[in-house]
């Protein structure tokens, strides 16, 4: 059975509400930080969700 490498990142609201989602990543295959449209609970709507390094 091979090891996956997956990297952990945070993805955080780009309204500064503090709300953000764990996500993980096959660091090989994609290079681009990420961005998505998710549903912030604080202001519950949905809003751009911007990756940005998970600290350990």
């Amino acid at each position: 059975m091979a090891k996956k490498n997956i990297v952990l990142f945070k993805l955080v609201s780009s309204e500064g509400t503090g709300v953000y989602y764990v996500c993980g990543k096959n660091p090989k295959l994609l290079t681009k930080k990420l961005k998505f449209r998710k549903y912030d609970k604080k202001l519950r709507k949905h809003v751009l969700f911007e990756e940005r390094k998970l600290s350990s």
